[in-house]
């Protein structure tokens, strides 16, 4: 196990250190850099999103490339929902457009299951879309991280 092997915080999570994982996934996503978002998971991690099931570094690499080249102007808000021991629950939403500049909010949930060592070993995501316009985008802040003084789900009545 090498240092970029290594997530922390690590299990079991306080509540503090729920929300920091959360943060840092959200960061993480926010940034669309597949490579360097595959590293938080386990070489084994196994995803279901939405319907497609997901196994290992690689394929969640070419997942998340498939997904960003798609999803274009994706910004995503997560929130913990629960947590216990080595398991986090959150709820999320994004917004994107497609390539005919239809925007969309996306909504879903997430359980997590984390290895020792801080790094996602299991992801199961339930997700729907909501077609919108684009006057009733939420999420306007430049693309990447969100700031830290920009509302979260709850504030915006997510």
């Amino acid at each position: 196990m090498t240092q970029q092997e290594s997530r922390p915080p690590f299990p079991p999570f306080t509540r503090e250190t729920a929300i920091q994982k959360v943060r840092a996934a959200e960061d993480g996503w926010n940034n669309r850099n597949p490579q360097k978002v595959a590293m938080a998971y386990t070489a084994d991690s196994q995803w279901r999103n939405r319907n497609v099931f997901i196994n290992g570094r690689a394929q969640i690499e070419d997942f998340l490339t498939q997904k960003w080249a798609n999803e274009h102007e994706y910004r995503l808000i997560k929130e913990l929902w629960a947590y216990d021991g080595n398991r986090i629950a959150v709820r999320f939403a994004y917004e994107w457009h497609n390539d005919q500049g239809q925007w969309f909010r996306s909504y879903g949930n997430e359980n997590w299951e984390f290895d020792a060592h801080g790094l996602m070993q299991k992801r199961y995501a339930s997700i729907n879309d909501l077609a919108i316009l684009d006057s009733e985008r939420k999420f306007n802040w430049a693309q990447g991280r969100r700031p830290d003084d920009y509302a979260g789900l709850s504030e915006l009545g997510l």
